[in-house]
């Protein structure tokens, strides 16, 4: 029987990296686009706007998928954590699993965040153990978008699946986030100015975390999962691994900034499930993977990519 998996956000952060992913496991791909795409890698581009009920419903009776993997969200840099599009993505994404159970789906992943965690006890979050609290509108829209994917699948015997996302780095990541513009500053040789860095929290090459994904999707396990490292990295040290790379350690300059008050000491997952239950685990250490960030960013800015 054919493995036909809907895609969303396929050419956001995680998901342009889930397609190869998805293709070596023999996924048939349909993946989606707001925009059109030539993009020619052995898959079947659909451009359409989850947005707009109509064109969703069109989409899924037209791909008829097996399987469901949801990326896509607001994602702006500084602006998602309470932006009213957060609600809009909720509504959006019942849509798109309605229309998916509809058109005769079997399994749904969707990508969740750490931030639906109670970040004011920091620690290592464990999965149905660690309470959900979340202090932003992300992180309640997240969590109640949880909540109702669990009750839909229950409901009407759809396996359903679910991965708390936690910090990411890598190829493609927005230039605005943290370590894309430590790495940026220092390849264009200006000044960075940081906290003290003595936070800590659990960072993930992004193609590790695509990956993950596809080998939740994969199997056949059920809930919530962290997509996580299971390492708890000082924010300071990990600067300082990019600085050593490019030499340039001269250029950070550390506690130039006041740390947000809020800012919790350690948020980590805790990835036993997605060790032991999932059978998944990380390709890259933290130098590889900041080696790759780096050389990623040096062509990018030269024009190469």
């Amino acid at each position: 029987m054919t493995k036909r998996v809907l895609l969303t956000g396929a050419t956001g952060f995680i998901g342009r990296h889930a397609i190869p992913e998805l293709l070596s496991r023999g996924y048939e791909v349909h993946a989606i686009s707001s925009r059109a795409t030539n993009d020619e890698r052995g898959i079947f581009w659909h451009q359409a706007d989850l947005m707009k009920p109509y064109e969703c419903e069109m989409l899924l009776k037209n791909v008829a998928p097996s399987h469901l993997l949801h990326f896509a969200w607001y994602a702006e840099p500084g602006k998602f954590w309470d932006s009213e599009e957060n609600f809009k993505w909720v509504e959006a994404s019942i849509r798109l699993m309605r229309f998916f159970k509809a058109a005769g789906g079997e399994r749904i992943v969707m990508a969740g965040t750490c931030a639906e965690y109670d970040w004011t006890q920091s620690g290592f979050y464990i999965e149905n153990v660690d309470h959900c609290s979340p202090l932003t509108i992300y992180g309640v829209a997240k969590n109640s978008l949880r909540q109702l994917l669990k009750a839909y699948g229950e409901q009407f015997d759809i396996s359903c699946a679910w991965g708390r996302v936690f910090f990411l780095y890598g190829p493609n990541e927005h230039p605005r986030r943290l370590l894309s513009s430590v790495i940026i500053s220092l390849l264009q040789n200006r000044v960075m100015k940081c906290t003290h860095g003595n936070q800590r929290r659990d960072f993930l090459h992004v193609q590790d975390a695509a990956s993950a994904f596809v080998a939740l999707l994969d199997s056949s396990i059920q809930g919530e999962v962290n997509i996580s490292s299971g390492k708890a990295y000082q924010l300071r040290e990990i600067i300082l691994v990019a600085t050593n790379i490019l030499n340039s350690g001269e250029l950070i300059q550390f506690g130039a900034i006041a740390p947000n008050a809020s800012d919790p000491s350690l948020v980590a997952g805790d990835n036993r499930r997605l060790s032991n239950e999932v059978g998944w685990t990380p390709f890259y250490k933290i130098e590889d993977g900041l080696l790759d960030t780096v050389n990623w960013w040096r062509e990018k800015l030269a024009g190469v990519k």
